[in-house]
């Protein structure tokens, strides 16, 4: 690289670039065990009560993990959490690869969610570590804070729904075992190198740091947060079971090839909403016109979003209930969770660039741990729901569910101040 590239290049550029590599290749991994936890045991008779408690401890530690990551983060410096979030992911992904099909239904269902729940402190500290890097790596001028968010979480997303094509995909051909085997593998020596090769330009932690500072004290941080809590509530509650579970039902016929191409088609759904979820939060800045727009206006904006969002499940619910498991419906459930997605991306974007923009650089660990741990409850909260809504009611009480979910989330995001700002950094 010549002198004057190295000059044009913005400050921290480099960390950031191997930050976002990191997180991609966690979310790759993350995305495809999800996928394959989810199915395998469908495969064995789980029902979706059961399914849902797979993944309970993933999010409650993913709660526990936030509230605590962003003091460690302060205490210990980013590039630490970063590198204990990956190396943890290896460890239960090898741990998941030692279950034995002979355990009784009860141990296996006790064995697999504690190795989720090693999966979720791994994802919450490499998900903390990233986002708090970009507060303290982005360029000054407006609007590129929400483009270095947008195109982080963005990427992270699309690389995610890979990830659920890629979990499908490795079940159907390569069997559970081998598949936990590989993704640990290749995870472990991308690891080794982004070790190598990570830059300065991170924070190395600060002893004095106290966990208390991890509570806000910020008005706009803690309505945000309670927004984010039923905004993902209201994705994870047909996300997580509903829609895997709805659409196998549907699609297959109990054969082995029946089997196979339920995976995947439900391996290709997850995937597609995911990249397009990732790739409209990515493309958020220019729809909302962030290097122009007035960053109080983006405040008001969030607001808006939520609530247009809230007839898009309300309405598929409907239909799910006049037309039953129709051809109809399922080609209604597509097309219109592919339009939720879409205006849940640019409210997902917003979210993740309001809660930057709302903390100072002092703060910034403990304000992107607390604002996690919220979005934490709130799939937690869709996981829990998600299992037991299907089981009552089916797909269709998921959906009305979210609508509910929607609802509150825009009185959360009713309280935040349009002229809210940030402490100064």
């Amino acid at each position: 690289m010549t002198d004057a590239a190295r000059e044009d290049r913005p400050e921290g550029l480099s960390a950031y670039i191997a930050v976002t590599a990191a997180y991609w290749a966690f979310m790759l991994t993350d995305g495809a065990l999800r996928m394959l936890v989810l199915l395998h045991f469908h495969t064995l008779g789980f029902s979706p009560v059961q399914l849902a408690y797979l993944f309970i401890l993933y999010e409650l530690a993913g709660i526990v993990t936030n509230l605590s990551a962003g003091w460690i983060a302060a205490r210990f410096g980013l590039t630490s959490t970063l590198y204990a979030g990956l190396g943890l992911q290896i460890v239960a992904l090898i741990a998941l690869a030692q279950l034995d099909p002979s355990w009784a239904v009860g141990m296996s269902v006790v064995y697999v969610m504690a190795v989720q729940g090693a999966s979720g402190v791994a994802k919450d500290l490499a998900k903390m570590s990233s986002k708090s890097a970009v507060k303290l790596l982005a360029p000054k001028a407006r609007g590129g804070l929400f483009r270095w968010v947008a195109v982080l979480t963005g990427s992270k997303n699309a690389v995610k729904g890979l990830g659920f094509l890629l979990g499908a995909g490795l079940l159907a051909l390569a069997g559970f075992t081998a598949s936990v085997i590989g993704m640990a593998v290749v995870l472990a020596v991308i690891f080794a190198a982004i070790a190598l090769k990570m830059p300065s330009g991170l924070p190395k932690g600060r002893k004095e740091a106290k966990f208390r500072e991890v509570f806000s004290k910020d008005a706009n941080v803690n309505w945000l947060s309670a927004a984010r809590v039923f905004l993902f509530g209201a994705r994870d509650v047909w996300f997580v079971v509903g829609i895997p579970i709805y659409f196998y039902a549907v699609l297959s016929d109990g054969t082995e090839e029946g089997t196979r191409f339920a995976f995947f088609v439900i391996g290709t759904f997850m995937a597609v909403w995911t990249i397009l979820y990732g790739g409209v939060q990515a493309w958020a800045p220019k729809l909302l016109r962030a290097d122009t727009r007035p960053e109080g206006e983006l405040v008001s904006a969030a607001r808006g979003w939520v609530v247009a969002l809230i007839a898009i499940p309300a309405i598929l619910a409907l239909v799910v209930w006049t037309r039953g498991e129709s051809t109809v419906t399922t080609a209604a459930l597509i097309a219109g969770l592919l339009v939720f997605g879409a205006v849940f991306a640019v409210n997902s974007s917003l979210h993740s660039y309001l809660i930057l923009h709302f903390t100072s650089g002092e703060r910034v660990t403990m304000d992107v741990g607390f604002y996690y741990m919220a979005n934490a409850a709130g799939r937690l909260l869709g996981t829990l729901a998600s299992g037991l809504t299907y089981q009552i009611g089916g797909v269709g009480l998921c959906l009305m569910t979210a609508a509910i979910f929607l609802g509150v989330s825009a009185l959360g995001a009713a309280r935040l101040r349009p002229d809210g700002a940030p402490a100064a950094a």
